[in-house]
């Protein structure tokens, strides 16, 4: 049985272990989006890791399984949700294919690539949510080729409330192994941070897109 609470905490543990999350509140990164973040997530690293990507990919298993039921396909998003969605495709014994960003550029122009098998249902499989616009991109071109999506599984979410809405606006459910919230009470309770460290995270956590601004005025 997928026991959210044990797994938001043994994945955030995973993730802190091996840096896949870095957390710098007094060096904040620089997001491609310009956000200032003391937070960086590279989920990509965990692939390198054979015991937690098999943590990773049974969870996501079991998670998908209790949400969502029975499918008949996965589905990653390019380029990181690629390999962890095949990873669970294998494991359930399931068809994979995976969906680009935008139409590929030569050859036969597809945005989805596998065997197509219109009418599936099928679960997206993404390695992080910030504000789901990517994600919800992948989903809109599976359901324009004929695909019905249950839903989508991620191994990571930051949390913000946009996310939120911009999955219920467009009437698709998601779940994530862990989450901001999960990651900051695990990395407090065993020193990786400080609590004014805590401080400037749940500051950030609250107005991300603003907090870069004022940290640097």
């Amino acid at each position: 049985m997928f026991n959210t609470t044990e797994t938001e905490q043994q994945v955030a543990e995973f993730l802190l272990q091996i840096k896949a999350i870095k957390l710098q509140p007094n060096n904040p990164f620089t997001w491609a989006s310009g956000w200032k973040s003391p937070i960086y997530c590279d989920n990509r690293i965990t692939l390198s890791h054979p015991p937690i990507r098999t943590y990773i990919r049974q969870q996501l298993t079991k998670a998908i399984q209790e949400k969502f039921g029975s499918v008949g396909c996965i589905a990653g998003v390019a380029t990181a949700g690629i390999p962890q969605g095949a990873l669970v495709a294998q494991e359930l014994g399931l068809p994979f294919i995976y969906v680009r960003s935008k139409p590929k550029e030569h050859g036969r122009g597809n945005m989805i690539e596998g065997d197509v098998l219109t009418g599936k249902r099928v679960v997206v499989i993404e390695d992080l949510i910030s504000t789901g616009g990517s994600s919800l991109q992948a989903v809109a071109a599976l359901r324009e080729a004929g695909y019905d999506v249950a839903g989508l599984a991620a191994i990571f979410s930051y949390g913000f409330d946009i996310a939120t809405e911009n999955f219920k606006a467009a009437n698709c459910p998601f779940i994530t192994l862990s989450n901001y919230s999960a990651l900051i009470n695990y990395a407090e309770e065993h020193q990786y941070i400080t609590r004014k460290d805590v401080e400037v995270l749940r500051e950030w956590r609250a107005s991300p897109s603003t907090w870069g601004v004022e940290a640097t005025n």
